[in-house]
């Protein structure tokens, strides 16, 4: 069986049948003149020959496949027809088309989801007064609901929740704050020096978790008397009291002044104890006019030296320290200022912030040193008015939806605002909001901030909605408001519990 050809020994083939000798005509042909002219002139032949050969070989498949599909002509015929075959010119390719730069138009976008539930109608209540809210979904950070919600107003005790932000990010939660003593400048002199704890306890304890103790401080400074020969046998006669550590006024001039009589805040002072409770273990108590007075009262009382002198003063700088006691830490002092709403351990906090940030001691320096702690977390503070740490002034502006954006931080427990996160009161169960929600679906998934003074109703936290969602909202009821008002926020704050992310913003 023969193998079979390759296309290139085909045309091989075919070019030498072209250039072979023609064969003699059969008689009555009519070729016979053409072939006695080729035998006259043989060179002339073998060169047309070679003239079609080259033809064939190079000129291309055309001329060939003409030659082999008219039916098997005689060769003579073949070669003039090769010969005389008008060649054809090669085709222009067609190029290939350049494709438009412009851009291509994207695809469209998923329609956004219709949310159905609205809370429009309870958000009119009229025992709201001015409203003012915001609500975003915790995992997007879109806000769904909006009444005024980048409107600046007062807080109430609802900015303690920023005043333990910022204390947590410049101090962080494992800062106690010292209460020292160190020797005076006179024979028979003690400098009691106050680092800014205001949870420090006259007896063995108070309504503060972990106070540190007068106590334990009185008896570390009779332990370094007696033992230094200098000292030894003498008795303690005069004691300095220094709470230079806070600057300026001690009653912020836009509080009134009530809070201090009706026992909801005492004077903002380096160096106290008890708060300045006159009952160290009730959260109400009424609070002094001499906070620092009272402080070494309690002092002496301490050393067993009642009769000494008591007078306000600064320590020497390098004088010899006789003993020193540490506050529980921040973020033991948080939790206490978040659920009993603490005005003075939050005065405290706010305070010792700004002196580390190197801003100032004063109420005058918050409005720089809150601010700038917050920041840290990436929040936009340009808007914000800071005059106090607790929230009593009207004169402190936040917006809602600062205060929805800052809880996601919390929410997420970045950083370490998680002390906050678990610090909060919750709906039905702890803290300020024990007795409320108590008969609301909401009832602990509500975690979140209460507020009132005299102008305003505040609410602002995290609730864990009925579908499962994460929400922050943040509600003001502000002006010409009642007690009533809270049962407005609550009423509210349930129907966004129902909702959740299907809240709708009509």
């Amino acid at each position: 069986m023969s193998e079979p050809q390759h296309p290139q020994s085909r045309r091989e083939a075919r070019a030498a049948e072209a250039t072979a000798a023609p064969a003699v005509p059969a008689a009555g042909d009519g070729a016979g003149g053409f072939v006695a002219r080729v035998r006259q002139h043989p060179r002339v032949w073998a060169a047309a020959a070679a003239a079609v050969a080259v033809v064939v070989l190079g000129g291309g498949a055309f001329a060939a496949g003409a030659a082999m599909g008219a039916g098997a002509p005689d060769a003579a015929t073949a070669s003039v027809a090769l010969v005389t075959e008008t060649p054809q010119p090669s085709a222009t390719p067609t190029p290939t088309p350049t494709p438009d730069p412009r851009a291509q138009p994207q695809a469209a976008a998923a329609p956004a989801a219709v949310r159905t539930c609205s809370v429009a109608g309870l958000a009119t209540d009229s025992r709201l007064g001015t409203f003012l809210g915001s609500v975003r979904d915790a995992s997007t950070g879109s806000v769904l609901f909006d009444r005024g919600a980048t409107t600046y107003a007062r807080t109430a005790s609802v900015m303690k929740v920023l005043t333990s932000a910022a204390a947590l990010a410049v101090l962080g939660p494992d800062y106690q704050v010292p209460t020292t003593v160190v020797k005076g400048a006179e024979p028979g002199q003690v400098v009691l020096v106050g680092g800014g704890d205001i949870t420090l306890a006259s007896g063995a304890s108070n309504i503060y978790t972990d106070s540190a103790s007068m106590l334990d401080l009185a008896a570390q400074v009779n332990a370094a008397w007696a033992a230094d020969p200098s000292t030894a046998g003498t008795p303690i006669t005069s004691i300095v009291l220094d709470a230079s550590a806070f600057s300026g006024d001690r009653w912020q001039p836009s509080w009134n002044r009530k809070e201090l009589y009706d026992g909801y805040s005492s004077e903002v002072t380096a160096l106290q104890v008890d708060g300045d409770r006159a009952e160290p273990g009730a959260n109400v108590s009424a609070r002094s006019e001499n906070a620092v007075l009272r402080a070494g009262q309690a002092f002496a009382l301490a050393l067993g030296a009642p009769n000494a002198g008591l007078a306000e003063g600064v320590a020497t700088a390098g004088s010899a320290q006789l003993g020193q006691v540490l506050s529980a830490p921040v973020s033991t002092m948080i939790p206490d200022a978040l659920l009993r709403s603490d005005n003075t351990e939050a005065e405290m906090l706010a305070r010792l912030v700004a002196v580390k940030l190197g801003v100032g001691g004063d109420f005058g320096a918050l409005a720089t040193a809150i601010p700038q702690a917050l920041a840290t977390y990436g929040l936009d503070t340009a808007g914000l008015t800071i005059v106090d740490g607790s929230g009593l002034s009207d004169d402190n502006g936040v917006s809602p939806n600062f205060l929805t954006s800052l809880f996601i931080k919390i929410q997420n427990r970045e950083g370490n605002l998680a002390v906050i996160a678990d610090g909060l009161p919750v709906g039905g169960q702890s803290g300020t909001l024990a007795g409320r929600f108590t008969d609301s679906p909401a009832a602990g998934s509500v975690i979140a901030k209460t507020g009132w003074i005299d102008t305003g109703y505040t609410l602002s936290g995290i609730i864990d909605a009925a579908d499962g969602s994460v929400l922050t909202f943040a509600f003001f009821a502000l002006d010409d408001v009642g007690d009533s008002a809270k049962t407005a926020i609550d009423a509210l704050t349930t129907a966004v519990y129902e909702c959740g992310s299907n809240l709708s913003n009509n």
